[in-house]
Parts: structure tokens; sequence; C-alpha cells
């Protein structure tokens, strides 16, 4: 059985289909239509909800977290020791949510399709952000689609909603919430299972470890951004589940003083700080990475597990020499992450093992690191090119160098005979264009609909040139969010 809160409500759920999403759930089995189902890929913020989860703040207080999702790629067994917030749940007393207002009031909504997805994403970006600038208004809605009315209003009524907020009934009752939160805090391994499919959902790492040995055909679900597309998009049925987003031990990050632990159940909305302070590079891709609603689903290990040649984390994390722990039952390896991918979403990972954590070595100044970034949109896209470069430079001449590459190959791969070339070798112009003919051994990419092969490579090689130029003259440097 799972349990969680909808809006106020207790549900108790055991015998549902564990391939049901949030957005199903809703609509189908309580009648609440007001989220509505655009895309089902997490692409246009139609379906948006918002999930509170008990955390405790900087003052030790315990407080409720609200995060926004989208409810197309969210199992309903995720939900479990949760609340789940939708559109229906913020007018209260007769009253419009002030961020229902406020889309009135700025003339927010036309068609109206989309509001209740700008509507719970102006709900979340108020409960985390008391005066918001307009870059934040505009991250907050960023995985939001309007094809009527524009933005203009939108972002007004974003303002008037966080500058002017008043306390609403979450707040007026948030001390009963963390109590029936915490009453409902899974103590034991939850299960939905409708007869012929199930999903399980472990607490620690020592039952996740025991489940997957008793089940290895089982899919690992974290965020489920990537494997609910599976459900969603191909219409297949996944028959056995393990959802690991209740593992504590998965969801850490813990900075020692020569590396980082991430856990690799983190989402992404946590990875950010720790890895834009090492690293700002890291940072600003990960704002690029997709919209809030799935960089708060989605998570580190689950975008190196699911072993996507175009998946932007990998070469980052290739480039920075960073390492993987995988468990099996109660051993673990430690895996160089560049070793872990082997072909085509095929990896080094043995049946009934997972990734536990991310390790990934903290900043040093004798190393130079940049990460770019080569897509359609600047904003919330999949990458044509990603590419990370990482040189040690001492006295004009390259001592060593880790570059790597997303969209370049089956698999995000260095580029060894790039590095070859670099290394040992005066750091100048006639170095670089070595380095970036050598690239043409390194790869051979293919032709799609992001992007030929022909562009796909001499990207690949103005990127190692950009590189050049903004190490050599840093004032210009315009960092991975200006390249596109």
């Amino acid at each position: 059985m799972i349990q969680f809160l909808f809006n106020q409500e207790l549900r108790s759920e055991h015998a549902l289909d564990p391939n049901l999403t949030v957005l199903e759930y809703l609509r189908q089995h309580l009648g609440k239509s007001g989220t509505k189902e655009g895309c089902a890929s997490g692409d246009c913020g139609a379906c948006t909800v918002v999930v509170g989860e008990l955390t405790e703040g900087e003052d030790g207080r315990e407080h409720i977290r609200y995060r926004s999702l989208n409810s197309c790629l969210t199992f309903v067994s995720s939900l479990h020791g949760k609340q789940l917030i939708s559109v229906e749940g913020l007018k209260h007393q007769g009253k419009l949510h002030s961020v229902q207002q406020a889309m009135a009031d700025c003339h927010g909504s036309q068609c109206g399709f989309c509001t209740p997805g700008f509507v719970m994403s102006l709900f979340a970006l108020q409960k985390n952000s008391a005066a918001p600038d307009l870059h934040k208004a505009q991250e907050a809605l960023a995985g939001n689609l309007c094809r009527c009315t524009g933005y203009r209003p939108i972002l007004a009524a974003a303002e008037q909603s966080c500058c002017q907020a008043q306390p609403d009934q979450f707040d007026n009752g948030e001390a009963q919430t963390i109590a029936r939160l915490k009453a409902i805090a899974p103590s034991e391994t939850g299960e939905l299972n409708s007869g012929d499919k199930r999903c399980l959902v472990p607490l620690t790492v020592a039952d996740l470890a025991e489940l997957y040995g008793s089940h290895p055909e089982a899919r690992l679900l974290a965020g489920g951004t990537d494997l609910a597309l599976e459900v969603t998009q191909f219409h297949k049925t996944l028959p056995v589940m393990i959802y690991v987003g209740n593992v504590a031990e998965l969801k850490r990050i813990e900075t020692q003083e020569q590396y980082l632990e991430i856990g690799a159940a983190t989402p992404l909305t946590d990875c950010y700080d720790a890895l834009s302070r090492e690293y700002p590079d890291f940072g600003e891709l990960l704002h690029r990475f997709a919209s809030l609603q799935i960089r708060n689903q989605g998570t580190l290990g689950g975008n190196i597990g699911n072993a996507s040649p175009i998946g932007d984390s990998p070469p980052l994390l290739i480039a920075l020499d960073a390492q993987i722990v995988l468990r099996k039952g109660a051993n673990t390896r430690t895996l160089a992450l560049e070793d872990y991918f082997i072909d085509y979403r095929i990896t080094a990972r043995q049946e009934s093992e997972f990734i536990e954590k991310i390790i990934v070595p903290r900043a040093r100044t004798d190393w130079a690191f940049r990460a770019y970034k080569v897509s359609k949109r600047l904003d919330d896209d999949i990458s044509a090119v990603c590419a990370a470069f990482n040189l040690r430079i001492h006295n004009g001449v390259v001592e060593a160098a880790r570059i790597a590459f997303g969209g370049m190959a089956a698999i995000p791969k260095r580029a060894r005979a790039c590095e070859v070339a670099l290394v040992g070798k005066p750091w100048n112009q006639a170095g670089i264009e070595r380095a970036c003919q050598a690239l043409a051994q390194d790869f051979t990419p293919l032709s799609d609909f992001r992007a030929s092969k022909e562009y796909r490579l001499l990207s690949a090689q103005n990127l190692l040139r950009k590189y050049f130029i903004e190490l050599q003259t840093p004032h210009i440097e315009t960092r991975v969010t200006a390249y596109v």
C-alpha cells in the first residue's frame, strides 16, 4: 500500500496499476480534469502539478518543500508519503488563490488550456521565492507553453502573485499538514500491485539491493522522466518497477576535501548548488538541461544510467574524471564513468547492479574546465553536440587534457586523438588547429533531424577553438548559455 495527501485528503492505494501516471490518476480516477494533457512527454507543462515533501530547513525546523512536476511523467507510486496539489486545491472558501487571481487580473489566459499548468508553476514559484526577479520567473515558467496569449501578461501575473503574496491556506495550515505527512511517513517498503504489474518502494539502500536481487527483471524508477516515455509514448507495459526516490541514502550530497559524493537519486535541482559552486559551467548547463519541472524530477544517476548518447551530464562528468559506485547486494565497486559506457544503450552494469553514487573531483585552480551545449533552442532542448574541455596548462604548454563529447558517437566519449594532439605541445593556435583535425579521427558522427554529421564535426571543432579563445581572453567569455 502507498499513502499520500491529495490536496488535504488522505489517499491510500494498493491495487492501482503501477504504470498509471499522476495525470491519468487525477483525470480518470478522481475526476479532476483541471490538469490537462498536452503532449504526454513533459514538453508543454499543461499537466503541471505541485508535490510537497517534508524537509529540514537551514534553521533545523521541518517545513514543506513545494516543487512543480510534470504529472504526465510521474507514476503514482512516487507519491508515497508526499502531498499532491492540483489546480483544484488552490481555490479556498469560494475565493481564487492569489496566483489564479493574478492570472485573471493580468489577462494571462486566453483559450485557457495551458492556464492550469501556468497557475501551478506560479504557485510553486510563489512558495519558493518571496520576491522573484525576471530570471527566476522565466526559469519557473520555461517549461510551460502558451500558444495564444504570449508571455508578457503571464510574467506580469508572476510579479503580482509573488510580490503581493499574502498567507494562504497552505501557509496557515502548514503545521497541520506537516503533522499529517509525518503520520504517513513510510516505515516499510510500500507496494502498488494490480495483479499482473507491481511497483515496490524501498526505504533503504540495503532493501533496494535485496529487492533488485530478487527481481532482476525490474526497471528502476527514479525521476521517471525517461522511463515514463516508454508508457506514454511507446505504449509499453512495465511489469515490475522499483521506485528509488524514497531511499534517503541515494539523495544525499556530501562534500569531502577532494571530491563531491552525489547520491544517484538526487534530483538535478538539488545537484545545482553543489556542482555550480565548483564548476560554474556545469551549473549553467543544468539551467539549460530541461525545464524546471524536469529538473525537479530527473536525477543525476538516471541521466547516467539510461546511457543516452545525448545525455548532457556524462560528457562533463567524464571530462572531470568522475567515478560511479555500483552496488549489487552488499558488494560495491567503483568504476571510472568513461568505462561505464560500452555501446549504444549498453553499459558495464551487471544484472541486479545499480548506481549508488557519483564521485566528482572538486575544482582545482590548475585545471581549466569549460562546457558547451549546441541545440536548436537555447532552453529546454536536446543537445546536437555537448562538449566538455578540462586542460592543465603550465608555462604555455598543455600538461594534461580530458576532452569529452556527447552527440558525436553511440556513447558519451573522450576525444583521445584530440587529447594526444594537445598534450606536451605549446598552447597556441597552431596546436588547436592540429587538435581540431584530430577530432575527425575520434568521431564519425551520424546525421539525424537535429544536425548533419558535417555540422556536428564542425561544431565540435569550433567549440575547441572557442575554448582556446576564452582561455586566452577571459573577458569575452560567454560560457555555455550563449552558444546555440
